[in-house]
């Protein structure tokens, strides 16, 4: 059973996730006070990984990681499409990856932090 809370958080990782993989695939995506495509990459990933920690407790953490980490190639693979008009950038999969798992690893010593 899901509590009301766990429903919240999830209810705003899909909203979280819809609007990042719409800036992505936009050809032309509207300007955000954040310069830099990598910082745009790492915020997002930052969010959403904070997002599914908090929407799905139990999960583990490698198995959150590696889902995120193939939404970011995924969305790298579409930018490839010459119709968007939007360049694919290993180095943005890179990057997306590096803010995955240093998150985790910062949920992963609080939590373990919190168990002794």
């Amino acid at each position: 059973m899901t509590s009301p809370q766990h429903r919240r958080w999830r209810i705003l990782l899909a909203l979280a996730m819809l609007t990042a993989v719409t800036m992505a695939l936009l050809p032309h995506p509207p300007k955000v006070p954040i310069d830099g495509d990598k910082y745009q990459h790492m915020l997002a990933f930052g969010v959403l990984t904070i997002l599914s920690v908090m929407a799905y407790p139990k999960a583990e953490l490698l198995q959150i990681g590696e889902r995120l980490s193939f939404l970011g190639a995924m969305i790298e693979l579409v930018q490839s499409i010459p119709a968007l008009h939007r360049d694919c950038d290993i180095m943005d999969w890179v990057a997306d990856t590096v803010v995955i798992v240093g998150v985790l690893a910062v949920v992963a010593l609080t939590r373990r932090r919190h168990a002794t």
